[in-house]
């Protein structure tokens, strides 16, 4: 029988590695243009942290989760998300003894038990920012700018950035009690995940995707209605701050997100095409999490983004070009005897920085020269017998036909001379 990659999970072939490298490439500048230091948390947390930072009413942590006891009795899980595991390492390593506001950025696998489907796997990668120690509006905005950034630079188009106030510890109570009294009435007719929120936490309903769920929820006021001062002063803030920047966005009064540690902003970019996946960037405030992990309470804002999903969304736009596979240099030789000189030349082409590759499989002088072919080689160096004889080897030009004699000794330099000189034609 043979053996298959688990459900929900997906190789990165290496003609898509390139489109890969060329996101991260981007996160990692726009990172550091805007001061983040990358961190590396591990793929795998002690259970509780997730169960204390998500919340265990959470769909994540209810049906998601990939938990399992290890050899000494303890219960670890596969990370679902990173922020709370960068909020365990802010307190573990003491980082909040660096200047603050610390920024932080992680690029890596998550890890949910879910339906597979096009943009969700179990397997899946996410970019995300978190800024801990700053409580006002500019940082904020600063999370929302990088995330609309990221994706200009990717060239994608169609987006639509929907921002809301989910409010606080302060102010939610009094919404809580207010959607839960319109809500009421109807909760029979409400899917049964709906109706296990209402008391645990009635405000992911309005999130929820069952379509009769959604028209049953249609009329329920908005979280809004019901901000403090201070809850509305840092939203009305925030929204001048975008307007300021020049970023179009849409106050969406329905945007909850889905875990329970979001306080004040919550912000999502969606890309139309993708259907019922359409979401590629989420995040929002949680400045409450820090205290929940045990910290002291300290402000934090951050957004993740499904690398999936915006391979998918560049995929649909036609900007994943084919890779083109390109070698500089390939050495062909005739037999046995060559081959020692055709490797020893090979490596001295790589120890210079040449692109270079050679025949493994023992093929003839026409094959080789068809492999060189396939990988589209600018210049083939040919050693033969007779060539060895003379202390020569053939150069030829693969898109002119053009052929020379050189010496040996001379073809790194001679080499790097023509390829710069195709680079600047």
């Amino acid at each position: 029988m043979q053996v298959t990659g688990p459900r929900g999970t997906k190789d990165a072939l290496p003609d898509m590695t390139p489109h890969w490298c060329r996101v991260e490439d981007i996160a990692r500048s726009i990172c550091d243009l805007h001061a983040y230091r990358e961190i590396r948390t591990p793929i795998f947390e002690h259970t509780e942290l997730f169960l204390r930072g998500i919340g265990e009413t959470t769909d994540v942590v209810q049906k998601e989760m990939y938990t399992f006891t290890d050899r000494g009795g303890r219960s670890v899980t596969l990370r679902p998300e990173n922020t709370a595991a960068v909020v365990r390492s802010y307190l573990e390593n003491k980082l909040y003894s660096l200047p603050q506001p610390l920024k932080l950025f992680y690029i890596g696998p998550m890890f949910r038990y879910d339906r597979p489907q096009a943009g969700r796997l179990r397997q899946f990668h996410q970019f995300g920012i978190e800024a801990i120690g700053a409580a006002g509006p500019a940082i904020d905005a600063e999370t929302i700018v990088m995330a609309v950034q990221f994706f200009r630079q990717l060239g994608l188009n169609e987006l639509r950035l929907f921002v809301n106030s989910v409010g606080c510890p302060q102010c939610r109570p009094t919404y809580r009690a207010t959607l839960q009294n319109y809500l009421r009435e109807s909760l029979p007719h409400f899917c049964e995940d709906c109706q296990s929120r209402f008391d645990r936490n009635p405000m992911r309903i309005l999130d929820c995707k069952v379509e009769q769920c959604q028209t049953l929820s249609q009329g329920a006021p908005a979280v809004s209605d019901c901000l403090c001062e201070e809850c509305r002063t840092h939203f009305e803030g925030l929204k001048q701050l975008l307007t300021a920047a020049g970023i179009d966005f849409i106050h969406n009064p329905r945007l909850v997100r889905g875990l329970d540690y979001y306080t004040k902003t919550a912000f999502e970019i969606q890309y139309a095409p993708l259907g019922a996946q359409s979401a590629v960037c989420g995040g929002g405030r949680y400045d409450g999490l820090i205290e929940e992990c045990g910290g002291q309470p300290t402000p934090g804002i951050g957004f993740a983004i499904g690398l999936e999903r915006v391979l998918l969304a560049l995929e649909k736009q036609q900007l994943l070009p084919a890779a083109a596979e390109q070698t500089d240099v390939f050495v062909a030789c005739t037999g046995e005897s060559t081959r020692t000189l055709a490797f020893s030349l090979l490596c001295r082409l790589r120890e210079v920085g040449i692109k270079s590759d050679m025949d493994y499989l023992d093929r003839g002088l026409k094959a080789q020269f068809k492999q060189a072919n396939r990988l589209a080689t600018r210049f083939t160096v040919m050693i033969g017998e007779e060539e060895a004889a003379q202390g020569q080897v053939m150069l030829k030009n693969m898109l002119t036909g053009e052929q020379e004699l050189i010496a040996p000794d001379s073809i790194e330099a001679l080499l790097k001379a023509k390829l710069q000189g195709e680079l600047k034609r």
